[in-house]
């Protein structure tokens, strides 16, 4: 008896040391916070039922992986991880959750353009997005008209997971369009148990969450009376002979509260007791919160995966249909619209018409922003077909051999109609007579029209050979070698209209047929190869080659090699780590390169090579071939810019990582330090007059450099039979540098054009020496009270000469960026809060430049006033009084753009068996429910191109909704 005990009281203290081991190893990697939570649960982890570890496979280029076995930089987002609430495209779902991933979306349209870069981008002005595999098919690059965001064309409701390839030891075997690292989606499957059936449906309300800090009317008035007492009496309108003042707030006239729904049903099943099945159906409608601007979709997905003789043969078949309809609205010229029209003028003319000011029959001030809205619209609608069959056999002569076969298919067909109303101020022109406008007349009716056809075909085939041995030296081999083929095939019609018809309906010209008729082929070929090698169990070898041979590229210059080679060991299975606490410590070492051919966004198709273009009707001299149904045939050709010396722009990377875990898996993640050249940079460049038909094109210039860490960590602190508590967070540091551009010093960022400062005026550069996309700028001069000095800055090289030499680089793009979250479960109740956002980097206020000085409010030939930034809130400063003042290439104009944006908030509530297995879940959430910024005084600091002017706003979305599960 007494042996027995002394044994139970030893086995306590062992079961002690081990937990106090444990909790040594989570002090020293977990952030303190979590040292209290980590303490309590220890208390009560005996009362707790032991989990089932779970091995998580994540996908790899052509095949999948054990987590524990990777080599390369991989991080997985699954389901349980997503982002809430009011999603209506993919993206939304891993905004904030990986880290080195930055997603930055063009603004708060339902289907605004997410700009997505990992670990900064490998280029220039060639494509930076990643590559998007969807179910095994890549998606091609260029996006069908009519679709601002090609990830709001699946379904988010269907999406199982995300795997995120960083390196090039993962991203090789995609070669030539992985140099920015590749997203694969991977979409839920069937189920091979009886039929479960789920609904979930939602409503959102959104609204504005911050506008422009502009004056109202009697502030406006006051303003004018004080500062431009001269242009006074044009406040207002006369109305039956006396002045009438409005008090118009345009920006809430264009601005709505949006409601939204979105429904899904899906069904999961095992059709005739052998094909597990999934089956889905669904619709989202998303009211943009500018006027008129909504957006419709409508999908259908198919997803069979049979098993034949005897499991040797397995089929994935996926098919996707997407149908999306949406009023693209002109949202800049509304907004700007918003921001400068007079608060003193009404929407409305007396008769109802819509008020605009005129000068005699030319059309003068700021367009009414409300007509801008409501008298055209575009609808724009895209039907796509997203499908693929994979067959993968294992022999039944050599069941290690397998061989795969994916053949897909991607098509789409568009339709662009833009129309304008009757008596639409935007169909307006003046008729002239010489100089003189002695008329106007309106041309409603079609004004632009395009019709586009996309089919991409893909087929993927190759040979993998696995084989596993017992207490041999190697434990475990796999091979396989391949061959692939993609071609991408975009063909349509644009149609123009004249504005100049005499019936004064706008007529196709006849002259468009013949002109804007395009097609565009690109064409891929790819042999690609891998080993994977385990040796013990413990140290990890990968080597991948893949050749590429691309049509963008001339003949001589076409093929773009590729390998890559990565080690990994994990330390944790070595003896004398038995006693660690780690149920993961792996090494992981990667070198690879990758390459970049995609530069039609940049160039045009085959840049290589010289052709010609129909030449503008408007500007033949030379006699006209006219038909008998009164075609004019094109007799005139321009010569396009070409480049025949162009090649593959190449990017090689080096990592190194280690990933961690817990034995009580409490705590795990991963760190990555990465470092990434390019060399050949495709970039668009200037050259000299009469060598290249054109002031500006794409060539290879030189080479760029990215080098940063990565950290992540998922942690639960508390783990209770009714009551868990889960965090995870991660943040990202990177940092580029231009190093070369053969002879230049530096090269315009095209993206970065300030507009309404006047023609060619540039924010930012690509230097050598400094990080891409630098604002070059003057550095402001300030009293000794710290306030601005207007137009004073300082002389950097002390010649007395302000000029282009006193100008200094000030990076735009942050260098770190982070995301965390946390879930708490309490029964039936879950709570998850979801925050992302960047420290430093910079963004331009377009406001302040343009609205933000004193004359701003004048008119400009015309007899209309426009309105201005609030002086007396703190919005401008009224020392600035003219436009030579506010001088746009000032970095006065440069705010900080660190934020925190609380992404979503969720709180939910499940109701288990209700009848019959049926289980409902009830939630409310708010999307974007608040930025904390330093004290940026426009209205959002995230932004991709660092210029915030005319910014389409993010709503703040409040959803309601529900999941039925039977």
């Amino acid at each position: 008896m007494q042996n027995w005990l002394e044994a139970k009281i030893q086995r306590k203290r062992n079961y002690k040391n081990k937990i106090v081991k444990n909790f040594t190893t989570v002090l020293k990697i977990a952030p303190a916070f979590l040292l209290a939570s980590t303490v309590m649960h220890a208390q009560t982890k005996d009362t707790i039922p032991q989990e089932k570890k779970i091995e998580e496979v994540v996908l790899i280029g052509y095949g999948a992986k054990k987590k524990s076995d990777l080599t390369g930089s991989v991080t997985a987002v699954s389901e349980k991880d997503f982002n809430k609430g009011a999603i209506v495209s993919a993206d939304q779902l891993i905004n904030g959750k990986a880290p080195g991933v930055r997603i930055t979306s063009d603004g708060g349209a339902p289907d605004s353009k997410p700009n997505i870069r990992i670990r900064g981008g490998a280029s220039l002005t060639a494509n930076n997005n990643p590559l998007i595999v969807i179910d095994g098919v890549p998606l091609d690059s260029a996006n069908p008209a009519g679709v601002s965001n090609p990830l709001s064309l699946v379904n988010p409701n269907d999406i199982e997971s995300f795997s995120i390839l960083k390196d090039a030891s993962a991203t090789a075997i995609y070669g030539s369009r992985a140099s920015n690292g590749v997203i694969i989606i991977t979409t839920k499957k069937g189920s091979s148990g009886k039929m479960r059936i789920n609904y979930s449906g939602n409503v959102s309300i959104g609204k504005v969450a911050k506008t422009i800090d502009v004056m109202d009317g009697p502030t406006f008035e006051r303003f004018m009376n004080e500062y431009n007492p001269t242009y006074a009496n044009m406040l207002g309108v006369t109305e039956n002979g006396k002045q009438v003042m409005y008090n118009t707030n345009w920006q809430d006239e264009i601005f709505r509260t949006s409601v939204s729904t979105d429904h899904n049903l899906s069904i999961r099943s095992n059709l005739f007791k052998a094909i597990p099945a999934r089956f889905s159906f669904g619709y989202n409608n998303t009211q943009g919160i500018v006027k008129t601007n909504d957006y419709d979709r409508y999908t259908a997905s198919m997803k069979l995966n049979p098993t034949l003789f005897d499991n040797h043969l397995k089929i994935d078949i996926n098919i996707k249909n997407i149908i999306s309809k949406k009023n693209t609205i002109d949202a800049e010229g509304a907004i700007g619209g918003a921001i400068t029209a007079d608060p003193t003028k009404p929407i409305y003319n007396t008769d109802g018409s819509y008020y605009q000011t005129f000068n005699g029959y030319v059309m003068t001030g700021a367009r009414n922003p409300v007509a801008i809205l409501m008298q055209r619209t575009r609808p724009e609608e895209v039907q796509k077909f997203l499908g693929n069959i994979e067959l993968d056999y294992k022999m039944h002569f050599l069941p290690d051999l397998r061989a795969v076969v994916n053949l897909g298919a991607e098509s789409s067909y568009a339709k662009i109609r833009e129309v304008y109303g009757a008596n639409a101020l935007q169909s307006y022109r003046p008729v002239y007579q010489g100089d003189v406008a002695v008329g106007g007349v309106y041309n409603p009716g079609l004004n632009y029209g395009e019709d586009q056809n996309i089919f991409n075909r893909l087929m993927d085939a190759y040979l993998a050979y696995s084989k596993k041995f017992d207490d041999k030296f190697i434990s475990k081999f796999d091979i396989q070698g391949g061959y692939s083929y993609q071609n991408f095939d975009n063909k349509g019609t644009k149609q123009l209209f004249n504005m100049d018809s005499p019936s004064g309906i706008r007529e196709e010209s006849p002259y468009s047929k013949y002109a804007n008729n395009y097609r565009n082929v690109l064409n891929i070929q790819s042999f690609f190869g891998r080993a994977n090698i385990d040796i013990q169990n413990k140290y990890l070898f990968t080597l991948s080659y893949r050749a590429d041979g691309s049509s963008l590229f001339p003949s001589n210059k076409r093929w773009g090699h590729f390998p890559a080679a990565a080690f990994a060991w994990k330390i944790n299975d070595e003896k004398w780590m038995e006693n660690s606490g780690f149920s993961e410590l792996k090494l992981r070492l990667g070198w690879g390169k990758t390459g970049q051919q995609d530069i039609t966004g940049s160039a045009g198709f085959y840049p290589y090579s010289p052709l010609y273009e129909i030449g503008d009707i408007r500007y033949f001299y030379f006699p006209r071939t006219v038909l008998a149904n009164g075609a004019i045939l094109p007799e005139l050709y321009t010569a396009l810019a070409y480049n025949p010396n162009l090649t593959w722009e190449k990017t090689t990377t080096y990592n190194a990582g280690i990933d961690f875990g817990t034995k009580n898996r409490r705590l795990s993640g991963s760190i990555e330090y990465y470092y990434r050249k390019t060399t050949d940079l495709l970039a668009q460049v200037p050259f000299p007059s009469g060598q290249m038909l054109t002031n500006q094109f794409i060539d290879n210039v030189g080479s760029l450099t990215n080098k940063g860490f990565e950290a992540s960590f998922n942690a639960t602190p508390v783990k209770m039979q009714d009551f868990n508590w889960d965090l995870n967070g991660n943040i990202a540091y990177n940092i580029g540098n231009v190093d070369d551009l053969r002879g230049r010093d530096k090269v315009a960022a095209n993206e970065s054009s300030l507009a309404f400062a006047g023609t060619g005026v540039i924010l930012a550069q690509h230097a050598v020496g400094q990080q891409p996309y630098s604002a070059w700028v003057y550095k402001q001069v300030y009293d000794s009270d710290g306030r601005v000095l207007p137009g004073v800055f300082v002389d950097q090289n002390g010649d007395g000469i302000i000029n282009d030499d006193d100008k200094s680089f000030v990076p735009l793009r942050p260098k770190w960026t982070f995301g965390f979250g946390t879930s708490v479960n309490y029964k039936n109740f879950d709570l998850t809060a979801s925050f992302r956002g960047q420290l430093g980097g910079k963004v331009y206020y377009a406001a302040r430049v343009n609205r933000g000085f004193t004359e701003a409010s004048n008119p400009v030939n015309s007899n209309s006033l426009y309105n201005v930034l609030d002086f007396y809130s703190g919005a401008a400063d009224p020392r600035f009084t003219s436009k030579a003042s506010a001088e746009p290439l000032s970095d006065y104009n440069l705010h900080d753009a660190t934020f925190l944006r609380c992404e979503n908030i969720t709180l939910g509530y499940r109701f288990d068996n209700l009848f019959k297995g049926t289980t409902l879940r009830i939630y409310g959430s708010v999307n974007n429910a608040f930025v904390i910024t330093n004290n940026y005084v426009g209205q959002d600091p995230e932004n991709f191109n660092a210029i915030d002017a005319n910014f389409y706003p993010r709503p703040r979305i409040y959803t309601f909704g529900v999941n039925v599960d039977f």
